[in-house]
């Protein structure tokens, strides 16, 4: 077999079964009532003109359905990076100059397509680990206020000037109050986000976006609108080549950060979808795999008029339940976009910039997840905590520094609980066997002579001394004296230089009292970390027990002997 033949396309393709065909080609038109609004709502809220969304949608569907190893992951612009993809490209970009947005867009699609194809051969797929559940939920709602703020302005007909969410949000109300807004352009984008909202509602089957838009051109067409309120404009005759134009290596040099995050945000959404969909099929996508598929994909739009793409939260569902079995449904949306730009490029002149806005605002809304924060902060005080942190680190500092951020006191809080972690005495009860803690057994009885405790955590620079403090704490307040220390050592699962001579400073003073410290069920690589360290003279085979119940049957042979 071919490197070829082993691409995830062409071995669906080569086992393609032609009861298939009918689903894929009607999921695929179907689709595209979603992909050619979407697409062009997204590359708006990124402050680029609308037909940019279009060439972001078909090149990195048509790359991934040869490339990627998810069958019906569909692929677009995403409201979750318009924001990130408007922070990083427009400071940079001439003002006014959409083909300077576009090339920096072009170049940022690319870089993060790189980051992406990099990673996923180093098989760094992990890396989305340090956007835990509270970061990303924080995240996306931030993200949602962001974009909604961002539209309104484009609902109701008028702009403003003004930079960041409070500043833009206080201009907006300025504008309401001092009756700023186009009465047109308002009627059309309410009225859009209505027929869009009672559809969801109502009549779910119906694709409302489709019916909002249609009938939006539909109405300006017929009443003349074109030059009464703000239009997408008709899209440019044929489909674009490279071009990078005006972008300097300094340009590129800013460009690189604001990629690797766009890269990590886009794959961590891309790897969780792709996860979940296959898992609902039977199947199993690699991470590395699908980290690499999103980087071509990301290339190859960046490099045909494209910007920076993830996996779609809400046309994928849309490919599943309608029927998609295979690629073949992305190919055959991808094709149905790509001959709307060739044949009907002039339809978009007739449509409305506040269809469209009602459009990204309904999507955006999505996003928001209040009950979520509401049970967050239920479950853990510190977990919301950081969710609100990101969230509003993401609406107010800016999208990167907030996601920064929140990952740096996501690391301060993992430090804290290993700094402070849980320890306690063990003991024995009378109803049930082995030992347990003293804090949930209160009841429970102290074997005389001896202290057995367990230590929750890590042994590191940070909380080796608290770990000596509180063995020496618990041997202070033993109600009879103490001729054996053991440490239940099973959930110590890492072991530094620092810890390390905090556990001889300890046996020094236990060694003192002529206490004995043994340590049962501890892990053979922590053992063997002992070893590296140089104390296995100190600490020999002796000191050591593969269970709690015979380190203590050690004991009671030991003192048997000695008495």
């Amino acid at each position: 077999m071919t490197g070829v033949d082993r691409l995830p396309g062409i071995a669906t393709a080569r086992g393609y079964r032609r009861e298939w065909l009918r689903s894929d080609v009607s999921a695929g038109l179907v689709l595209t009532a979603l992909l050619i609004p979407a697409g062009m709502g997204y590359a708006e809220a990124a402050g680029l003109p609308a037909y940019a969304g279009l060439y972001a949608t078909i090149v990195p569907l048509l790359a991934y359905a040869v490339v990627g190893p998810s069958k019906i992951l569909v692929l677009g612009p995403d409201s979750s990076l318009a924001p990130l993809i408007a922070a990083a490209v427009l400071p940079l970009a001439v003002a006014g100059n959409q083909d300077d947005a576009l090339a920096l867009a072009g170049v940022l699609a690319v870089l993060v397509g790189a980051i992406l194809l990099v990673g996923g051969f180093l098989r760094l797929g992990f890396v989305t680990e340090l956007l835990s559940k509270p970061i990303r939920l924080g995240y996306l709602n931030a993200i949602a206020l962001i974009v909604v703020v961002g539209q309104l302005p484009k609902l109701l007909g008028f702009s403003v000037d003004a930079s960041g969410v409070l500043a833009e949000i206080a201009e907006i109300g300025q504008s309401v109050f001092g009756n700023h807004i186009d009465p047109l352009a308002a009627a059309i984008g309410i009225g859009s986000l209505a027929v869009i909202v009672a559809c969801r509602v109502w009549l779910p089957r119906v694709p409302g976006v489709l019916v909002a838009v249609l009938g939006a051109i539909a109405l300006s067409a017929a009443a003349g609108l074109t030059d009464d309120i703000g239009m997408v404009g008709a899209l440019p005759r044929g489909l674009p080549l490279p071009s990078f134009g005006g972008v300097t290596w300094r340009d590129v040099g800013q460009l690189i950060g604001p990629a690797a995050g766009i890269a990590l945000i886009a794959f961590a959404d891309s790897g969780v979808l792709s996860r979940t969909f296959a898992a609902r099929h039977g199947e199993d996508v690699n991470g590395s795999t699908e980290m690499k598929a999103i980087g071509v994909a990301n290339v190859a739009g960046g490099l045909f008029g494209g910007f920076p793409i993830s996996a779609s939260g809400s046309r994928t569902p849309v490919a599943e339940q309608s029927g998609a079995r295979t690629q073949l449904a992305s190919v055959v949306g991808a094709l149905a976009v790509l001959l709307f730009v060739l044949l009907a490029p002039g339809v978009t002149a007739y449509l409305p910039d506040a269809a469209l806005a009602a459009v990204v605002i309904v999507a955006a809304t999505a996003l928001i997840d209040v009950r979520g924060m509401v049970q967050m902060w239920r479950m853990s005080t510190v977990e919301f905590a950081l969710a609100v942190a990101a969230f509003l680190g993401v609406a107010l500092v800016g999208v990167l520094q907030g996601i920064l951020v929140a990952i740096g006191l996501s690391f301060v809080a993992v430090v804290a609980r290993a700094w402070q972690p849980y320890r306690t005495e063990l003991v024995r009860t009378a109803d049930r066997p082995g030992f347990h803690d003293v804090e949930r057994h209160p009841d429970g009885h102290r074997t005389p002579g001896l202290v057995l405790v367990r230590f929750d955590a890590p042994l590191f620079f940070a909380n080796g001394q608290i770990f000596d403090e509180y063995v020496r704490s618990v041997v202070a307040k033993a109600p009879t004296p103490v001729e054996w220390v053991i440490v239940a050592a099973e959930p110590i699962t890492g072991l530094d230089t620092t810890a390390v001579d905090e556990l001889v400073d300890l046996d020094n003073y236990l060694e003192g009292k002529g206490i004995r410290l043994a340590f049962a069920e501890m892990k053979g690589p922590i053992k063997d970390k002992l070893i590296r360290f140089g104390v296995q003279d100190r600490f020999d085979a002796t000191h050591f027990y593969p269970t709690v119940d015979a380190a203590v049957d050690a004991f009671h042979r030991r003192t048997a002997a000695d008495s």
